[in-house]
């Protein structure tokens, strides 16, 4: 029972040593993806807002455009 485990503790010592640097490299490209999603989702809200922005006021303009047609006594085709 008093074999010299030290062989086996240092190979071991390495190999978690491995594992560890790979776990820490996953972990920041983790990192950087949630980062760039983030940063993705503020842009497509703020995208959205946008398109909402513009959806009103087209909807505004063709509204005038159908009372000036109304006013002339035009028929509008879309």
């Amino acid at each position: 029972m008093d074999k010299d485990y030290s062989e086996l503790i240092q190979y071991l010592d390495e190999r978690f040593s491995k594992i560890e640097i790979r776990l820490d490299k996953i972990d920041e490209r983790i990192n950087q993806l949630v980062t760039a999603i983030d940063k993705l989702t503020q842009s497509m809200s703020v995208y959205h807002d946008e398109y909402i922005a513009l959806t009103s006021k087209v909807d505004k303009h063709e509204k005038w455009f159908q009372q000036v047609a109304d006013k002339l006594g035009l028929k509008l085709n879309y």
